[in-house]
């Protein structure tokens, strides 16, 4: 089945379909090629710059390969944590290529099962950590698109120019809420909701920054600044687009969104390494 997504403030309309192609009886969809292929082009840059970072491409090719599975496994793990869904079964948990993976764990379980590899096959960590950095926004930016295709991860109702305009059929109740449904639209009998596309904003302000990040790592003072400048410069952005969106994780029915509470956590141990770290730069030089 396609899904018709409209930009009306850009007059632009696509009749998209999850499903990318099919292998068999089995569709591979666009969420998992757009992830795929986020993370190839990230793989791709950590091994081309690696050297830049003053690590071992043949020492780092375990340390990625470990961050990389035990990433997705712990994405999954703690999108099922957070879920407001029954799993009936194991194989329900894990069921990636249904859908369900958060990018906040997959960026914990990265560093920290990376982490431990990197100590493991001796390679230096916060070289490394810099370098993941890169590519961590080279894979987020590629890998939202997924959503896109999948029509989630939007926000509230919004006229704005970047409205986007989807068929309310195809959206689950769980992601709505009360002044998206009070603006709906109806064109010739089909009902729709207008939101924000805030997977496109996630994807603009982690392309954004990474641009940045490539220009300032000429700059950089010591190993480790390049980490802490991605997680200040991601939390704030996911900060902020998390507080448009209606179908957020909320931290064990609090009703406070996972996502915004970590980001602000983010925020201000980032910042306060940044400001700590250049404080001792400064004293040294």
């Amino acid at each position: 089945m396609t899904n018709l997504v409209q930009f009306p403030g850009l007059g632009l309309s696509f009749e998209l379909s999850r499903v990318a192609f099919s292998i068999g009886d089995m569709d591979i969809y666009w969420y998992g090629v757009c992830i795929a292929f986020g993370l190839c082009l990230a793989l791709v840059f950590a091994f081309r710059r690696c050297t830049e970072f003053g690590i071992d491409a043949d020492s780092m090719v375990d340390v990625i390969l470990i961050g990389v599975v035990l990433g997705i496994a712990s994405a999954r793990l703690y999108y099922v944590a957070m879920a407001p869904y029954n799993y009936d079964t194991i194989w329900d948990v894990l069921a990636v290529r249904d859908g369900g993976l958060a990018i906040y764990g997959g960026i914990i379980g990265a560093f920290v099962f990376g982490g431990l590899a990197a100590k493991w096959r001796k390679v230096p960590l916060l070289p490394l950590f810099d370098l993941v950095s890169l590519g961590f926004l080279i894979g987020q930016g590629i890998g939202r698109w997924g959503n896109f295709f999948n029509c989630e991860a939007f926000g509230g109702y919004t006229d704005s120019l970047l409205a986007m305009r989807i068929r309310r059929a195809l959206v689950n109740d769980n992601m709505l809420n009360a002044d998206v449904l009070n603006h709906r639209i109806v064109e010739n009998g089909v009902e729709y909701i207008q939101v924000h596309p805030t997977f496109f904003y996630e994807s603009c302000w982690n392309l954004c920054l990474l641009l940045f990040m490539l220009w300032f790592r000429r700059y950089k003072k010591y190993d480790g600044q390049m980490l802490w400048i991605y997680l200040l410069g991601y939390g704030i952005g996911r900060f902020w687009i998390e507080s448009l969106r209606t179908d957020q994780l909320i931290l064990f029915g609090t009703g406070l969104p996972v996502s915004q509470a970590l980001s602000l956590v983010l925020i201000l141990v980032a910042a306060g390494n940044l400001i700590w770290r250049g404080y001792r730069h400064r004293q040294k030089t």
